[in-house]
């Protein structure tokens, strides 16, 4: 069977579930369709030309790369297609991005016909993404004397491709539509059981909110011509989670502008708001794609005569409405006064922090990647020419304050900063391109990654990039088919673009689907590192991680750089000591519920959390910075001492040097140098040359927070509180109640251990229970499922060197086996221990979940609604969260225990311990 007539089977397919055919990425698919084209008799002549000009993708797939060369002959008189003469193949041209499409464009530019390379030099002017291989032809073509050569580089040193650009409209009409009360989670805008259709932008559209949704939006475009949809967070910040891409994707797909009339699907744009705005990740997504993230406001609190706010019942202010965003209102943004009307012109609210110079020129240009890249060109434009680029673009902001220290980002960020003024220190607010030192991409949102890497053009990984890694956690838990035929293929790119991959695509060594934060974390091996990740809990406990949608790692992995303001720090430390019988994970539940009593609001909110945790070890610490995402922080920063930082990097060395062992570093010695910088770094601490990372003792934060670990008297465990009378308040991470509230009366379906948030010590913890128990009653019988997903290989190795796989074993109904890997979900569970293979599992929620309308008690991040439980027909899922003892007895109990109950299980066991002076770490907990 020809690939055409395997396309049009699959279109066939497709159009039963009312989709388009599906873009067209594949070389030889291509050039048979271009046959066809060319036999003016062909029956499929017709749709072969539609696929041809409007169905083929751009940037560097291998489809790209035929339809460019074909167009060639079409400009050179090679070959005559009627409908597509020689100014319509330009034009088709000109929306190809780059790589063959400029490769194309320099050889007619650089050419003998003087006519064709005049047409295709003002295409060339247009054009962005260009690499060094590109601007090495027009330096050398100049250097010869070739004067459409010397002209295309004048054009970009004075950066014509961005002061052409129309400005943006001075006033948008926008009607609303409030997708949601409280925190939208992306999960609403992408949900995780869909992550395999992420790359195939129709089909994953329709899991965006719910078909009565799409429907609204599609009549109130309808209702409002010429007006743009505007998706709303009602009483709540928009985008909290993960998935930022595709969801923008998705909403930018119902509410936005299409990029170019000959790529189907791919959209820009989109306008987003919420009462508390937006969140940090979601509107770095949103500039990719050139979109509007607006801050309404809406709803303040309630406040007495004094100026204080009134409480609730609850506890909670109470809020009352400014002005109203109902669906189906018409509002006006004034783009240069940076106002929000109502229809009747009457002011509304400020959006100066939505307009700012940077941010309007992202939506000039359609999205960041054209000024990213842009800027980038007028630069080495401006070198060959050897003259002074103009000053085109908004000039980075600079703060700096005399005399005033510096916190741990500002640190980072001054030492990682690239093209700033010499000599200036920069304080937070400043914005800055930083070396990017570490990258991270993840399975369900890597397709995405891959595809944006081809738009861009990009190639290979850029030589600034320290290491980088593909997982496969989040697809671990079932291989199906949906990730047998999109895991391989992403982790085949990904190494040849020169990334470690957890799988290996040639089959040699074994598939390691160890949860990404974990090997980034221990592939981070500099304190002053910055790191960007393809998943909101890209939170290292060294350096300075950001999670990051799947354009920005693109982005990172192609030019080794981000950019972005250094953000305002909020100082957490610690005083008193932990009771005996409690868990690390308890401090850091108790630390959002203290914030937020000390505070009122949750300062963390968009900030970098500065977290004095000096003695625990980065895995440990881990768990806190793996939290801060919840908090919704826009990073976070553990301040380490001296030794225990030197011992986490000797423990990074030495997993490092097992991935190195099994075969998994790249031709370019990416591991082995990590281990080098790792050994640079402990020696400069051990001389004195460059202690672990501390803040200036005159740094200044936004907010102090004091965490007193005396009052923390009982296991915690953070509810989504699905029953709450204010919908607002419901799945959020701010309800955080001891064990007592429940009365030991909270039936549990299921438990989880697993996820980013445990460590090696959690699942000892786990097995030292079970020994307990069984010392006590003979044997251990579970109430409910208790399901234990190990995050790395490494741990279960060292838990079967150490005795305590055997015991898990013994009580297990289930255990992984990576020879015959599970192909089907579970749908339902016994009362017994499964022995899940490591990777994210029920966190994650797009393969195995629990049953509908259970309630589950996890160690895991997530207690987003449909998460790890959707509702059934008469019960809503809750996820609760708490520590592995709390969820392991649970299980047991088939209930959430009494206190006494609690400490009677734990006793004698070796719980993560934390102690906020320093003290000899042979007296301190440290699992790894």
């Amino acid at each position: 069977m020809s690939l055409y007539a395997s396309y049009l089977e699959e279109i066939e397919a497709r159009k039963a579930q009312g989709l388009s055919p599906k873009p067209i990425d594949d070389g030889a698919l291509t050039a048979e369709i271009i046959e066809q084209i060319k036999d003016v008799n062909n029956a499929h002549r017709a749709d072969s030309l539609k696929y041809f000009i409007y169905n083929t993708l751009p940037g560097t797939t291998s489809a790209a790369g035929v339809k460019a060369e074909f167009l060639k002959e079409i400009i050179l008189g090679q070959a005559t297609v009627a409908e597509i003469d020689t100014a319509f193949a330009f034009e088709l041209l000109s929306h190809m991005k780059g790589g063959p499409s400029v490769k194309v464009l320099l050889d007619l530019a650089l050419g003998d016909d003087q006519a064709i390379a005049e047409s295709a030099a003002e295409v060339l002017k247009t054009q962005v993404f260009l690499y060094e291989a590109d601007t090495d032809r027009l330096k050398a073509a100049h250097a010869a004397g070739n004067a459409v050569a010397t002209d295309i580089l004048k054009s970009y040193a004075n950066a014509e491709f961005f002061t052409r650009l129309p400005e943006i409209e001075e006033e948008i009409e926008v009607v609303t539509f409030v997708a949601a009360e409280g925190d939208i989670s992306t999960d609403l805008l992408s949900p995780g059981n869909q992550a395999h259709s992420r790359a195939d932008r129709e089909l994953h559209g329709k899991c965006m909110c719910d078909e009565a949704a799409q429907k609204h939006i599609e009549e109130l475009k309808l209702q409002h011509p010429g007006k743009r949809v505007m998706m709303i967070a009602e009483k709540g910040t928009m985008g909290v989670g993960s998935s930022r891409m595709s969801g923008v994707n998705n909403v930018a797909l119902w509410t936005g502008k299409q990029a170019s009339p000959y790529v189907p699907f791919v959209n820009i744009a989109p306008v987003v708001a919420g009462t508390n705005g937006i969140s940090p990740i979601f509107l770095t997504t949103v500039g990719v794609t050139g979109g509007i993230g607006l801050d309404l406001k809406n709803w303040v609190k309630k406040l007495d005569e004094d100026g204080k706010p009134i409480l609730g019942n609850d506890g909670n202010p109470l809020l009352e409405q400014k002005y109203s965003v109902e669906t189906g209102k018409v509002l006006k943004i004034n783009t240069k006064k940076k106002k929000l009307y109502d229809e009747n012109g009457e002011e509304l609210v400020d959006l100066s922090s939505s307009f700012t110079p940077q941010k309007v020129e992202f939506m000039k240009a359609g999205g960041s990647y054209a000024i990213v890249f842009g800027k980038k060109l007028q630069t080495v434009a401006a070198d060959i020419l050897g003259v002074e680029a103009p000053v085109v673009f908004a000039p980075s902001k600079e703060i700096s304050h005399e005399g005033q220290g510096l916190t741990a980002v500002e640190k980072i960020f001054n030492a990682n900063a690239v093209g700033v003024t010499p000599g200036k220190v920069l304080h937070a607010g400043s914005d800055v391109r930083v070396k990017v030192n570490i990258v991270g991409s993840q399975d369900t949102t890597g397709p995405m990654t891959a595809q944006e890497l081809e738009a861009m053009a990009a190639t290979v990984i850029s030589p600034n990039v320290d290491g980088a890694y593909q997982s496969g956690c989040h697809t671990a838990s079932v291989w199906d088919k949906k990730a047998q035929d999109n895991i391989p293929r992403l982790m085949s790119f990904m190494n040849k673009f020169g990334l470690v991959t957890g799988r290996d695509p040639k089959g040699v060594y074994h598939p390691m689907t160890d949860v990404i934060h974990k090997v980034l974390n221990d592939i981070t091996v500099d304190d002053r590192a910055i790191i960007i990740g393809g998943d909101s809990h890209t939170r290292m406990s060294k350096g300075v991680a950001f999670g990051a949608d799947s354009g920005t790692v693109a982005l990172a992995l192609a030019t080794g750089e981000a950019s972005m303001p250094i953000p305002e720090s909020v100082k957490v430390t610690f005083k008193g000591s932990m009771v005996e019988y409690m868990d690390f994970r308890d401090v850091v539940h108790a630390t959002q519920q203290q914030m937020l009593k000390q505070c009122g609001d949750n300062v963390f909110q968009g900030r970098v959390i500065e977290v004095h945790i000096g003695t625990l070890l980065a895995d440990q610490a881990f768990t806190f910075t793996d939290w801060t995402a919840e908090m919704k922080a826009k990073a976070s920063i553990c301040i380490s001492d001296d030794e225990t930082l030197i011992e986490s990097l000797e423990i990074a060395k030495h997993r490092i040097q097992i991935m190195i062992d099994k075969g998994m570093d790249q031709e370019s010695g990416m591991l082995a140098n990590l281990i080098a910088i790792a050994d640079k770094r402990i020696a400069e601490i051990r001389s004195g040359e460059k202690p672990a990372l501390k803040p200036d003792a005159n740094a200044k934060y936004f907010a102090e927070v004091v965490v007193d670990l005396d009052i923390i008297d009982e296991p915690m465990i953070a509810d989504p509180d699905v029953n709450n009378a204010d919908v607002s308040k419901r799945y959020t991470h701010d309800t955080i109640r001891p064990i007592s509230y429940y009365g030991a009366e909270k039936k549990v379906d299921l438990g989880f251990v697993g996820s980013c948030m445990v460590h090696k010590g959690d699942i000892k913890i786990v097995a030292q229970m079970l020994r307990n128990i069984e010392e006590v009653n003979g044997k251990v019988e579970f109430k409910a499922p208790l399901v234990v997903a190990a995050p790395t290989y490494n741990i279960i190795d060292e838990l079967k060197e150490e005795g305590d796989w055997e015991i898990l074993q013994k009580y297990s109904g289930f255990e992984f086996n990576d020879l015959a890997p599970k192909a089907n979900a579970r749908t339902e569970y016994e009362n017994i221990l499964y022995l899940e293979r490591p990777g994210c599992n029920l966190c994650m929620g797009n393969q195995e979940k629990a049953a509908k309308g259970d309630t589950v008690l996890a160690t895991s991040t997530r207690l987003f609604q449909g998460r790890v439980v959707a509702d059934s027909d008469t019960k809503k899922g809750e996820s609760l969260l708490a520590s592995t003892p709390v969820v392991v007895l649970s299980a047991i109990l088939g209930r959430t225990p009494t206190l006494a109950e609690y400490k009677a299980a734990v006793k004698g066991i070796n719980l993560t311990k934390f102690v906020p002076t320093k003290t000899p770490l042979d007296a301190l907990s440290v699992h790894f």
